[in-house]
């Protein structure tokens, strides 16, 4: 959003004239120059500025490299709301006196008031560095900051600033708000654009502001700290006891492929989250969720899921980048036939960043504890799948069209290290993927894949039965994902999904293809 163009005029000027100060000299001799100088800001203060042009002139005739005579003549055509006229005098100060901050807040004024953002930003964020509190230019740093999409940068520049201007006060508080707004805080959004009618509610600002703080008032009645969703849907697996492929000379793969393993069945699943805490720069949230799917066919291979989740994360700029950096913990019990098969302790630290409009980078990295229920008897030592797992990775999405379509790409490696030798690999994960939203609709296609390859670091102790204690297995794993989604009206999605997964290895019975396909009406709250 611009400033309006009757107000700016009147903000330069304010600044202009609330910037005076002299341009040092080193204590140089008085000269003849110093005096018309000097009668010109007596001029000025009075705002007779055709006269102080006139003295000023003088002094130019006479020494034409005054570095005062150059600035003040700036300074008077900026008042006289002429920044054309002001920036070639104010470009000669500047280049007598490159480190002076009065010249460079006033050339960047200048600049600004042309509306040449580009070249006002570093000269008015280089005097804000040494001198944040002169009076207006926490403003102007922070409008150029938020036209940048810096939006927490201009934050603190409007908070660091000071001004005297009414209209300058209103036009913190204004602009305060919009990067409140942007940033999901609407409660400090309309407390600040509150403020703002408040200071001048005559203003050309008021009307703006009216409708602004309207719907900020309208978000602020549907923000939520509660999240919900529900998850109804029908399955086909073709492979639920996953089963190894008819291949190779293993004689345990006959036996395993003679219990049925393809079924229909249910799932059904629920997540709650909560913002407990928030602020403009932490949140931190707690979460559950449910899932548990039944295989009409077979049963034993029912999956019941509980995880609960605390997650906290820091708001933060890279410069003018919007980033975030995420802690997490999680437990998560997982069993088969409502017996217990697994529980899982995993602690993830994550950290994304905006680089632009089109470009998002998240990094991460995770511990995981993972703990089987091996039953009894307990299997061999060497066959104990109990586990610390580490890896650390990373995803990259080019985005378009407000993320309504992207593409993706990442890469992952993790270290399984087991109790038992046979399951202990190092793995490399490369994934793809890309969404792309129908122009009627709305309807969402997405497309996903990923290859996990893992080495095993030992030789298997029993595998395969016919040559234990020879092979060190090596596994490629391809999972691919097909899904559309149709949003419904009352926040339902009704989403089609088929996934596939073929995994490769050089151990017969870890080698198998699988397909699921699957029906889901969605709710989210």
């Amino acid at each position: 959003m611009r400033v309006p163009r009757r107000v700016l005029p009147l903000l330069v000027l304010a600044a202009s004239l609330q910037a005076l100060w002299p341009v040092a000299r080193g204590g140089a001799q008085t000269t003849e120059a110093d005096v018309h100088v000097a009668q010109a800001i007596i001029a000025i203060d009075e705002r007779r500025y055709e006269a102080a042009l006139a003295e000023l002139k003088r002094a130019l005739e006479i020494e034409p490299d005054h570095v005062e005579a150059l600035y003040y003549t700036g300074v008077v055509y900026a008042a006289q709301r002429r920044p054309d006229l002001a920036v070639p005098f104010l470009e000669k100060a500047r280049a007598k006196a490159p480190a002076d901050p009065a010249v460079g807040f006033q050339l960047g004024l200048a600049y600004f008031a042309r509306q040449q953002y580009d070249r006002a930003q570093p000269l008015l964020e280089a005097v804000f560095k040494t001198n944040p509190e002169l009076d207006g230019l926490g403003y102007y740093v922070g409008f150029l900051r938020y036209r940048a999409k810096d939006y927490r940068g201009a934050l603190a520049a409007f908070r660091a600033g000071r001004a005297s201007d009414p209209e300058i006060q209103q036009l913190t508080r204004f602009y305060s708000g919009l990067a409140l707004a942007v940033l999901g805080l609407p409660t400090q959004a309309a407390a600040e654009v509150e403020q703002a009618l408040r200071l001048a509610p005559g203003s050309a600002v008021t009307g703006p502001a009216e409708r602004l703080r309207d719907t900020i008032v309208a978000a602020r009645a549907t923000e939520r700290r509660l999240s919900l969703d529900a998850r109804l849907g029908f399955t086909y697996d073709d492979n639920v006891r996953v089963v190894p492929s008819a291949n190779g000379r293993e004689p345990l793969v006959a036996d395993l492929r003679r219990p049925r393993h393809t079924s229909t069945g249910e799932l059904f699943a629920v997540r709650a989250d909560y913002v407990w805490w928030r602020t403009e720069d932490w949140e931190s949230s707690l979460g559950y969720s449910f899932f548990t799917t039944y295989n009409n066919d077979v049963p034993r291979f029912s999956v019941l899921d509980h995880l609960v989740s605390a997650g906290l994360v820091r708001k933060l700029s890279l410069g003018s980048r919007p980033a975030q950096l995420g802690l997490q913990y999680s437990y998560e019990w997982l069993g088969l036939d409502a017996d217990e098969f697994l529980t899982r302790h995993t602690l993830a630290l994550s950290g994304a960043v905006v680089e632009s409009e089109h470009h998002l980078t998240q990094a991460f990295a995770r511990f995981q504890n993972k703990d089987f229920d091996e039953g009894v008897p307990p299997p061999p030592r060497q066959e104990v799948r109990d586990a610390h797992n580490y890896m650390a990775g990373f995803l990259h999405l080019l985005r378009f069209a407000q993320d309504r379509h992207f593409v993706k790409v990442g890469y992952q490696i993790d270290w399984d290290q087991t109790d038992g030798r046979n399951y202990e690999y190092v793995g490399h994960r490369l994934s793809a993927g890309a969404q792309y939203t129908l122009p009627v609709g709305g309807v969402r296609l997405k497309y996903d894949f990923d290859v996990h390859l893992r080495d095993y670091r030992h030789r298997s102790s029993i595998l395969p039965t016919y040559a234990p204690d020879t092979r060190r297995r090596a596994d490629q794993e391809y999972t691919y994902v097909a899904r559309a989604e149709l949003p419904l009206p009352g926040n339902f999605t009704l989403a089609a999904e088929v996934l596939v997964t073929n995994a490769r290895s050089n151990i017969e019975v870890f080698d198998f293809d699988r397909h699921v396909f699957s029906l889901v009406l969605s709710w989210a709250y």
